[in-house]
């Protein structure tokens, strides 16, 4: 599960999907779908859970 930030908002419906189409008309498709991409990308990196591994004796 992905952390949703602040500014976030603007790439998700309301039920958590990403918005592949832009917000409005003038918005250029190719420059929202890179926006989308890296939006998802920092999505990747904030995933990755960092995980202390403990060897029990």
């Amino acid at each position: 599960m992905s952390i949703l930030r602040l500014g976030d908002e603007r790439f998700h419906y309301s039920d958590g999907s990403h918005r592949w189409i832009p917000p409005s008309p003038d918005y250029e498709q190719e420059v929202w779908d890179e926006q989308v991409r890296r939006h998802k990308h920092a999505h990747l990196k904030n995933e990755r859970p960092k995980v202390h591994i403990q060897r029990l004796v």
